[in-house]
């Protein structure tokens, strides 16, 4: 006859465990039950791939190609965002029988299993907080100089460095589609395009200002100098209903594309320049040789900034009503990169810090982006 295992000895393995709460299955689905015990459940991650996946039943799917591949692009990115999920769950509750059907000699061999499952759950937590409207899509990333002159404008330029290799390091594609240069050195603005699985999801955890404290290389006397940059980051949207974009309210201009372009892109008029007149909003686009092309860049650039702004007032006007106090606008500092007289890299909001400013500063982002997502989900 079997003995029951202790709690001392097995029980312990779970009492901590990050998925015990969603790992009781129920019905014979081959999803997972949907009762909220995941951030993917409660936000409904398994009823939108079944409502994906019945829309992508359609026989005339693709008679608007665009939409179809936007479909099939979330479709496949949430699957890839649950099923890992769902898999791990599974393999839980699994362990979970295991343990109520084992002995005491069996501890050492369940604790192993644990201690792989725990491996797997390093690699899949991150995706659990990736499940917002936009997160699975392109995004474009717009860097600013602020305060401090021509220092301010050459931590701009590290900064698009630091974005870029961060963009090689996830396998993304990134381009910079629009840039103005410095009057001495470094950059005033620079937007970048993002392609990648959960582009947006991930780099939307970098929306702030950044402070960088170093010796200045620009001065004389070489002296310490305090510098800021603001970075914006915004989603790729292609089509929306909830903003309405009319023709006689745009300003559109054409000039030449600045910076090397070769033969053809700084000797036609390719760069395209919106003004959408209601809200003052600019946009610009110069990256490819076609001003077609570069139009609808940028239309996509203001249409992601004025559902932006819309979504902006209704959290404001929701803020009003509950009587928060607190501001939640691009301008609140988020991280200082200290160059001098130390090296320290601490990120102000999850108050993680590291030593390594040269990685930091050379893409090897991660680590603050896991813990911002952690700390944006536990305030929802």
């Amino acid at each position: 006859m079997q003995k029951p295992v202790k709690y001392s000895t097995i029980e312990t393995y779970f009492s901590l465990s990050p998925w015990k709460n969603f790992c009781r299955n129920s019905g014979s689905s081959n999803l997972p039950s949907t009762r909220e015990r995941t951030l993917f459940e409660a936000r409904g991650i398994p009823q939108q791939i079944e409502e994906l996946e019945v829309r992508a039943k359609d026989p005339h799917i693709w008679d608007d190609q665009k939409k179809a591949n936007v479909l099939f692009q979330k479709l496949k990115a949430l699957k890839r965002q649950w099923e890992p999920v769902a898999t791990l769950s599974e393999s839980a509750e699994t362990l979970l029988e295991l343990t109520e059907q084992s002995e005491e000699e069996d501890a050492e061999s369940l604790g192993a299993e644990y201690g792989k499952l725990a491996k797997q759950w390093e690699i899949v937590e991150t995706q659990i907080y990736l499940s917002g409207e936009f997160d699975a899509g392109n995004c474009y990333l717009t860097i600013s100089s602020g305060a401090g002159g021509t220092e301010a404008q050459d931590w701009a330029s590290m900064l698009v460095r630091m974005y870029l290799r961060y963009c090689e390091r996830q396998e993304w594609q990134s381009e910079v589609v629009e840039k103005t240069d410095g009057q001495e050195a470094g950059i005033k603005s620079a937007t970048m395009y993002v392609q990648g699985e959960m582009a947006y999801g991930l780099l939307k955890c970098e929306r702030g200002t950044h402070r960088l404290v170093r010796l200045s290389p620009f001065n004389a006397k070489n002296l310490r100098q305090t510098s800021f940059a603001l970075v914006e980051v915004l989603p790729e949207i292609t089509e929306t209903d909830e903003v309405e974009i009319e023709e006689k309210d745009l300003r559109i201009d054409t000039y030449r594309s600045s910076g090397a372009g070769g033969q053809h892109v700084n000797k036609t008029d390719s760069a395209v320049r919106i003004t959408h007149i209601p809200t003052n909003i600019v946009v610009a686009c110069q990256n490819d040789r076609s001003q077609q092309r570069n139009r609808q860049q940028a239309m996509n650039m203001l249409r992601a900034k004025l559902l932006a702004r819309k979504r902006e007032e209704e959290a404001k006007e929701k803020k009003s009503l509950k009587g928060a106090t607190r501001s939640a606008d691009f301008g609140q500092q988020i991280r200082s990169y200290v160059l001098h007289p130390y090296q320290m890299v601490k990120d102000l909001r999850t108050d993680i810090e590291t030593s390594d400013t040269e990685g930091v500063l050379d893409g090897d982002l991660q680590q603050f982006i896991d813990a911002e997502l952690k700390r944006e989900a536990s305030q929802k």
